[in-house]
């Protein structure tokens, strides 16, 4: 069955999160460097079958955008000439960021709250998981 890829974008690293078979669950994936995210998604692509791509979607809490908001449209629009057969949505991310940080630290890991991929991937899970849940 097709899974669910969620890309939590940040201009340095980007937390990815894959559902499973079912679009049930959501589990950490990776993180990559942005950098290197297109040539990890066409790879990830390949092996494993794709229905949607959940992108987190950053506001400010007024709702207007955030430093990087331009670029996550702009990666929107890359995704959806690269991979025409997936379907590329939003998902609002605030407070992803800072809700798998307190993840993390209720967890009793406050030595891996410095391990920003770890923060970035979790991030990425709470996106698929909300999208998975509105769904």
């Amino acid at each position: 069955m097709p899974k669910i890829l969620a890309i939590d974008f940040g201009l340095k690293r980007t937390g990815l999160a894959l559902s499973d078979d079912y679009g049930i669950i959501a589990s950490p994936l990776t993180t990559v460097e942005s950098e290197k995210l297109m040539q990890f998604l066409v790879q990830l692509c390949a092996k494993e079958k794709i229905a949607v791509m959940v992108l987190g979607y950053p506001t400010r809490l007024d709702g207007s955008d955030t430093h990087i908001t331009e670029n996550v449209r702009m990666l929107q629009s890359v995704l959806q000439k690269e991979f025409p057969a997936i379907n590329v949505v939003f998902q609002d991310e605030r407070f992803s960021s800072s809700r798998a940080m307190e993840a993390i630290h209720s967890m009793g890991k406050k030595k891996k709250l410095k391990e920003k991929t770890l923060v970035d991937k979790l991030a990425a899970t709470l996106i698929l998981q909300d999208y998975l849940s509105q769904q």
